[in-house]
């Protein structure tokens, strides 16, 4: 297996890749935001790639703050969009296959109809118009991608809304939690999977795939399942998105429809449920 590189590795995502590729036996070479493969940093970056010479680029890189990117609309757009251009436009000059992570939220999320990849995007927040703009960028640059777009993600790692519940479930005696939002939760060590997945198939259908874990929850059942599974007892309220306002609009469906990624890739999805059980097992031991 020729190189793989993988940039914002200290994300939740970035750390599960190099937990799955090391249970594979595979050697990734990870670059955490902060370190000298800052993705805003162009002439950095050109040295990485000439080094390394990545067949894979794998981009987990992103600023993912919804709410503070509406007041901060610079510095999303530079992470999302700018640090992709750069990333992409290597990838393009050195011939690496470059794996691409967006999201959901370049949907309106207007419709209760499993979204399929052609689906017109419609952000209705700036994290989603700025991770649009970086889809684009992968597009204008390259033919040899994968972007990926998920949702609710989360893990073992960083900050999520999993383990914030755990947190928040053992400090109050109730917790009112959004109801009228639905999704689908999508553990990253799944997304971590699949993406090696893609890169052993050695299939060459590039392009935009959706990829989160089976089955369809709001906010509320993802809440409910967390305290459940955990045996954490607080009483949970679902509540409308109306009685609790935040600074970022949030679309209000976006189930995402993963025929495509199974077909291309021959891809077993788990149900969100029984990896909810898996990661908090590992949470809780």
């Amino acid at each position: 297996m020729s190189n793989i590189v993988v940039f914002g590795a200290s994300g939740q995502l970035g750390q599960c890749l190099k937990k799955v590729a090391e249970t594979k036996g595979i050697t990734t070479i990870c670059f955490p935001p902060e370190s000298e493969a800052d993705i805003l940093n162009r002439d950095a970056l050109k040295k990485i790639f000439e080094t390394y010479k990545p067949e894979w680029c794998i981009n987990c890189a992103a600023y993912t703050a919804v709410d503070k990117a509406e007041d901060d609309i610079e510095k999303a757009r530079s992470i999302n969009k700018t640090g992709v251009e750069n990333i992409a436009a290597l990838c393009a000059e050195y011939g690496s296959t470059l794996i691409h992570t967006s999201t959901d939220f370049i949907f309106k999320g207007d419709k209760p109809v499993p979204l399929t990849e052609d689906d017109i995007a419609e952000p209705v927040n700036v994290y989603g118009l700025t991770k649009l703009e970086g889809e684009k960028a992968v597009i204008d640059s390259l033919e040899k991608y994968y972007t990926l777009r998920t949702s609710w993600l989360y893990s073992e790692y960083g900050n999520n809304f999993v383990k914030t519940m755990l947190k928040l479930g053992a400090e109050r005696d109730e917790l009112k939690i959004v109801a009228d939002q639905v999704g689908t939760p999508t553990y990253a060590m799944d997304l971590a999977d699949c993406i090696l997945q893609i890169i052993f198939s050695k299939t060459t259908a590039y392009g935009t795939y959706h990829y989160s874990n089976e089955g369809v929850a709001s906010w509320y059942d993802f809440a409910k399942a967390i305290f459940d599974i955990s045996d954490t007892k607080v009483k949970a309220l679902p509540i409308k998105t109306s009685e609790y306002p935040t600074r970022a609009i949030r679309p209000a469906y976006s189930v995402m429809d993963k025929t495509k990624i199974k077909q291309a890739f021959n891809i077993e999805i788990p149900y969100w449920r029984d990896s909810l059980i898996t990661c908090i097992s590992k949470l809780i031991s």
